[in-house]
């Protein structure tokens, strides 16, 4: 679809990291912005920021993992402008640790944040988008790790796998329905964003939690900003490009994951987030 002034664009994870960038960039071309995250604080400074700019955005206060404010976070998204053209299902968490050591509401808290705010995102608004019968457009934030399992991320693998099928499947069912809506799976490596800092937004986790930073990071690797990101995010949009995958550096490693597939064997080392 053209990305086009007047549009409406919804983001969840929107105040910072890559939705803020994406959010910044559908700004600069003037949609009009619907940003959903759960820190209010920062959320309100960025529709602040956002505001005097000139920008049209309101925000909307929301704990993804809550099927319930995902509902009410497109009740608000069309009460204020009617429409939605784009959805970024974007925000995201992980928890480091051992696959069988982490709790179960560590497994839990990462599901619910990555995977079903994907899965209720789309509950919630694909069929107003459907209904609305205007050209729209899907972006999913999965990540590499939902091209390939990486070690001591286990439920991040899990549930941004989940994403990548989730958006596979979404794909076809609108194409076969007919309907002008794209659907494109990001799926990001290193970006310079918060996200190993998730338990900062972790309900009821203790203060020494919260300030423990979880390592991403490669260290040979240099981290992409996330208004690269954002571009790449909008070129691909307009191009209705499915696969959003941003760094080339694991092209390699995929295809030998995939080869393993079809040999039957091979269990492929990955590259570090």
């Amino acid at each position: 679809m053209e990305i086009r002034q007047g549009q409406v664009a919804v983001i969840t994870g929107g105040a910072s990291g890559i939705g803020k960038a994406m959010a910044e960039h559908f700004a600069g071309r003037g949609l009009r912005l619907v940003l959903a995250d759960i820190e209010v604080a920062t959320l309100d400074r960025t529709v602040a920021e956002f505001t005097a700019a000139g920008a049209e955005v309101v925000g909307v206060p929301t704990d993804v993992a809550k099927a319930e404010q995902i509902e009410a976070l497109a009740e608000a998204a069309y009460a204020r402008f009617g429409t939605v053209n784009i959805l970024c299902n974007n925000a995201g968490v992980v928890k480091r640790g051992l696959s069988w050591e982490l709790t179960l509401e560590d497994w839990q808290w990462v599901i619910d944040v990555d995977l079903w705010s994907v899965i209720n995102g789309i509950r919630s608004f694909v069929p107003r988008m459907i209904a609305g019968g205007e050209a729209g457009h899907i972006v999913n934030t999965a990540s590499t790790a939902g091209l390939a399992a990486f070690p001591n991320i286990a439920p991040y693998d899990v549930a941004k796998s989940g994403v990548v099928a989730l958006s596979e499947a979404v794909w076809h069912e609108l194409h076969a329905a007919g309907a002008s809506i794209g659907v494109s799976v990001l799926c990001p490596g290193i970006v310079a964003t918060r996200i190993g800092e998730s338990e900062r937004n972790r309900p009821g986790a203790a203060p020494a939690e919260k300030q423990t930073p979880v390592t991403m990071r490669n260290p040979g690797a240099v981290a992409m900003a996330p208004s690269a990101v954002a571009q790449y995010v909008a070129d691909a949009i307009e191009d209705d490009q499915f696969w959003m995958v941003t760094h080339a550096v694991y092209d390699d490693f995929v295809r030998r994951r995939a080869d393993g597939i079809i040999d039957r064997h091979t269990v492929v080392e990955p590259k570090a987030l």
